[in-house]
């Protein structure tokens, strides 16, 4: 199967498998299993925070971090058209009362900082108090670069806000920077990091920061149903992966930058987009035709009309992305 529809669709390598099964465990509730703490201190020191906690998903990450960092009636500014704020069923709202407070996002992925500085909130009882200020790097595969994670900084310093990374795919960010992943993740008091997307782990996402927030959102990772008693056997998958799989992202870069060529020299197909692992691209009239062709030869693409976002990742191969701009190149083009 060649599956292009999320890198969230990768499978525990027999490798990761054969770690899941050697697993030592105890009651991660109690804090006695030994394999969740070491994915936690593992994470912590790679991305130069204080402490980690592991967590079944990249929402409860998140909307761990926004409760610790805010309080009933706040509000956290973020993205119109970020994961935290779009995805994630208005979570903070519902279950926090923390308030959103929406700005601008520009075509490179960046939070428009000017426009964040205008909606901050003065000291007064008519307004929500604006606590946090949150980012996202990668949105949409696009790197944000690392002085633009310096620029949040200096505005939430400036106005006395937490600064929150949402870092689902920070490891692609890292490597298409060629930096380290404490190097992206410096300027923030949280970050959310998943370790079931580019990494191959089954479940799981992990929030690293500062001690006091982490011991809160782990309060909060209670309430919200998040407290797992022998979760080190998925934990395993989480360590070998950032052990195994995060250098090896330079090749699903690699296998996206040709599938984008491959795809963008078809008549009537246009790529719109490629970054990191994810190629964004309108398939032209014959869309439906490539996806009911792809299905029948095991090759899995969602459309929305007539575009698609392919993403690769470590269940792909070159061979498999060859098959793809084979298919495409019987199926897409537009005759006279």
């Amino acid at each position: 199967m060649i599956d292009l529809r999320s890198d969230t669709v990768t499978r525990p390598s027999d490798a990761m498998r054969t770690a899941m099964a050697q697993a030592e465990v105890g009651d991660d509730v109690w804090g006695d299993d030994p394999t969740v703490s070491h994915l936690e201190a593992k994470a912590a020191e790679l991305l130069g925070k204080e402490a980690g906690l592991y967590v079944p998903s990249g929402t409860q990450s998140n909307l761990s971090a926004i409760l610790a960092h805010c309080q009933r009636g706040d509000e956290y500014i973020v993205g119109d058209n970020a994961h935290t704020y779009k995805y994630e069923a208005g979570g903070a709202a519902v279950l926090g009362s923390v308030q959103p407070q929406p700005v601008q996002m520009l075509e490179s992925g960046e939070l428009d900082l000017e426009h964040a500085a205008k909606v901050i909130k003065p000291d007064d009882s008519h307004f929500a108090r604006s606590r946090l200020l949150c980012i996202e790097n990668t949105h949409d595969g696009k790197v944000l670069p690392l002085d633009f994670h310096d620029r949040a900084r200096s505005l939430a310093d400036e106005h006395d806000l937490g600064l929150h990374l949402d870092g689902a795919r920070l490891w692609n960010a890292a490597v298409a920077l060629q930096a380290a992943p404490s190097e992206v993740a410096a300027p923030f008091d949280t970050v959310s990091v998943c370790l079931s997307k580019g990494l191959g782990a089954p479940v799981g996402s992990v929030l690293v920061g500062r001690q006091d927030l982490v011991d809160d959102a782990r309060r909060w990772r209670k309430m919200l149903g998040g407290g797992m008693r022998q979760a080190g056997v998925i934990a395993a998958a989480g360590i070998y992966a950032l052990d195994n799989n995060i250098d090896r992202m330079a090749d699903d870069h690699a296998r996206a930058a040709r599938l984008a060529e491959g795809l963008g020299a078809i008549d009537g197909v246009s790529v719109t987009g490629r970054s990191t692992n994810m190629v964004f691209a309108d398939l032209g009239p014959n869309a439906e035709t490539m996806a009911e062709q792809a299905a029948k030869s095991d090759i899995l693409i969602a459309l929305s009309g007539t575009t698609t976002r392919l993403v690769t990742h470590l269940d792909l191969t070159d061979d498999g992305i060859a098959q793809v701009i084979d298919l495409a190149n019987r199926t897409l083009p537009v005759t006279n």
